[in-house]
């Protein structure tokens, strides 16, 4: 947008036209004729964009400031109209004079774009001198920016340096502008300049007016006593801290306020954050503060990054008798700690070992501990400190034996087919928390077949052996096949005979 400063392409078409007003005392030739009417478009393509730049300013106030700061805003908005208003009537008064040059100037000449009476030299004279509108623009000028000075503070008055102005020198402003020996073209080139001059002015007031509404100038009219804990969770020992201070803000003034990159409703320069509780976890966030200048700037303010920890609610229920840890095998354990990060509570174990981290561990602890006790130690972090959070003791158990089963059976009446078809003795932890694979290492075969000595073979492993195979490959009705002695290895090193199991071939 122009300010009250003329720009160099505006200075150079002042220079051209103060040579241009030289050479008319010579000569008024189509070159120069020509020249005047280049330099009036000129002006006018300046006017017209300083004019477009203007009501953009206007829209952006209008659209920004006056609609979130209404109060501060609304006063320098109706001065920004005054301004219009007192430019505009100007401005009317002039094209009503330019609307008579034209007239009088028998039109537009379509080869020139300029009057058909361009090289006229009387007819300004008459209308501007003879007939006193020279003098009466003139007061209009110098009234126009009396009022325009009016609306500006005594800072912004005493820096203007825009050019609107209409003085006397040696003589007369409407003799030296409008007087004996100067072209209707000419004439009409300067009414353009002064339109020029009153836009530049006009902008130069209404920047400075908008520039007012500074939000680094802002009236803190809105006092809150706040204090800040350091946290909301306090274990005993541990000191309780908390900032007390004051805040100040302006009621009339809403910044935006975003969490994360998500604006926030704000109300009486505050903004209120409602953080996600859906899922269980630690979770950071940073507020963001931006304030817009009135020069169209946005300055950024942000805030510490804030934790918080989402829990699940809980109550602790416990039998002092079932605190048991199974020897042998991995145990999964849950451990966390009330008003602590997930991260920050660690946790050790008596004897045997444990692994794992964010509340998720696995404890081990060997067959040579089943009968005695372990302890596992909690602790966490706070303020770079680690405090103990206490322990609980647990039992070592071994694990249940165990059953032992041929063909998904423990017993019973059992086809012949069955033999022949199936030669795996399994065992397996039924109704059991865990899922535990057990190996067979070894069990006793005794077939007795009707009215006949029993037969014993020992097998090794969980499979019939080729001498089992072979008997049991023909068994007649009503035999009976015992296997006993299964010796099973259990993963806290135990080896334990199982049930033994009777079958009667049918």
């Amino acid at each position: 947008m122009a300010g009250g400063k003329e720009t160099t392409r505006q200075k150079m078409i002042n220079i051209m036209y103060l040579v241009l007003l030289a050479m008319l005392a010579l000569n008024v030739s189509d070159t120069i004729l020509n020249a005047f009417k280049n330099i009036n478009d000129s002006l006018d393509t300046s006017k017209t964009s300083i004019s477009t730049s203007l009501d953009q300013l206007f829209t952006a106030f209008q659209n920004t400031e006056l609609k979130n700061k209404p109060e501060r805003a609304k006063p320098i908005w109706e001065k920004a109209q005054k301004a219009k208003t007192y430019a505009e009537e100007l401005n009317t008064a002039i094209q009503k004079i330019k609307d008579e040059f034209k007239e009088k100037g028998d039109g537009i000449d379509p080869e020139t774009g300029d009057f058909m009476l361009r090289d006229n030299m009387d007819i300004a004279q008459d209308v501007m001198i003879n007939q006193k509108n020279g003098e009466k623009l003139q007061v209009q000028i110098n009234d126009t920016r009396a009022k325009l000075l009016a609306l500006l503070d005594d800072k912004n008055k005493n820096s203007v340096s825009f050019s609107l102005e209409a003085k006397d020198g040696k003589k007369s402003w409407t003799e030296t502008n409008f007087g004996e020996g100067t072209p209707l073209t000419a004439a009409n080139t300067i009414l353009t300049k002064i339109q020029s001059d009153l836009k530049n002015a006009e902008a130069d007031v209404v920047k400075r007016l908008f520039s007012e509404l500074n939000p680094n100038q802002m009236t803190l009219d809105r006092f809150k006593a706040v204090a800040v804990p350091s946290g909301s969770y306090v274990i005993q020992g541990q000191p309780y801290k908390a900032e007390v201070f004051l805040t100040a803000s302006d009621s009339k003034s809403n910044p935006d306020i975003s969490v994360n990159g998500s604006s926030l409703s704000v109300k009486d320069g505050v903004g209120t954050y409602t953080g996600g509780t859906g899922s269980v976890g630690t979770y950071t966030w940073k507020g963001t503060v931006r304030v817009k200048q009135a020069d169209g700037e946005v300055k950024t303010y942000e805030t510490q990054p804030i934790t918080y920890q989402v829990a699940k609610p809980s109550a602790t229920v416990s039998s002092t008798n079932l605190n048991v840890i199974y020897a042998g095998i991995p145990n999964p354990f849950s451990i966390s700690a009330p008003g602590f990060p997930l991260e920050s509570v660690k946790a050790s174990i008596s004897a045997g070992s444990l692994s794992g981290a964010n509340g998720k561990y696995m404890i081990n602890v060997p067959g040579s501990m089943i009968g005695k006790e372990v302890s596992i130690n909690v602790s966490a972090t706070n303020n770079g400190q680690s405090i103990g959070l206490g322990s609980n003791v647990f039992r070592v158990k071994g694990v249940p034996n165990p059953v032992a089963k041929f063909a998904g059976k423990m017993g019973g009446i059992i086809s012949g087919n069955k033999f022949a078809s199936e030669n795996q003795v399994t065992a397996s932890l039924e109704n059991f928390e865990f899922n535990i694979p057990v190996k067979v290492l070894k069990f006793t075969l005794v077939i007795i077949r009707p009215r006949q000595d029993a037969q014993t073979i020992y097998c090794t492993g969980d499979n019939f052996n080729a001498q089992a195979m072979s008997a049991l490959s023909s068994l007649p009705f009503k035999s009976v096949v015992w296997i006993e002695n299964v010796q099973a290895q259990l993963p806290d090193g135990r080896t334990p005979v199982l049930n033994s199991m009777v079958f009667t071939v049918n």
